[in-house]
């Protein structure tokens, strides 16, 4: 009995060591946590997405490909400056956006996937076309 015992914890300690947690926001706590500078907003869909659907108004445009790139371009840069400020990410339903904050999370990084740019829409938040500057509150 003891020997299950000490199994189960084996197992329960190794399987919350190895999946990292990432917080679950709401766009609108996304939108206000952004607007009072407390974090930084990534959209990491792809530029045919943004080009398509426009973006949030105060998101950073950092696509999962280039992310899966190992981190070239724009995302060396802004991690290297956002290391200390938590960032939330979004994609069109929420998985890619998921998968980049579980990686950046076991990096150290304080993360948190906000879903998807429909839920942000349907929440009447506001967007910009992707060649409008981040911040710019244009309604679409």
């Amino acid at each position: 009995m003891k020997f299950r015992l000490l199994l189960l914890a084996l197992l329960l300690s190794f399987g919350s060591g190895c999946a990292a947690e990432v917080a679950q926001v709401s766009p609108a706590e996304a939108a206000q946590r952004v607007a009072a500078g407390s974090a930084v907003l990534v959209d990491v869909r792809e530029p045919a997405e943004w080009a398509e659907t426009g973006v949030a108004a105060p998101a950073v445009l950092l696509s999962k490909g280039e992310f899966d790139a190992d981190l070239t371009g724009g995302w060396k840069p802004f991690l290297q400056k956002h290391r200390d400020r938590p960032i939330i990410l979004y994609c069109h339903s929420g998985r890619r956006s998921g998968l980049v904050a579980a990686v950046l999370a076991k990096q150290g990084y304080t993360v948190a996937n906000a879903g998807g740019f429909k839920d942000w829409k349907e929440a009447g938040l506001p967007v910009r076309n992707m060649m409008q500057p981040a911040g710019d509150t244009k309604s679409r």
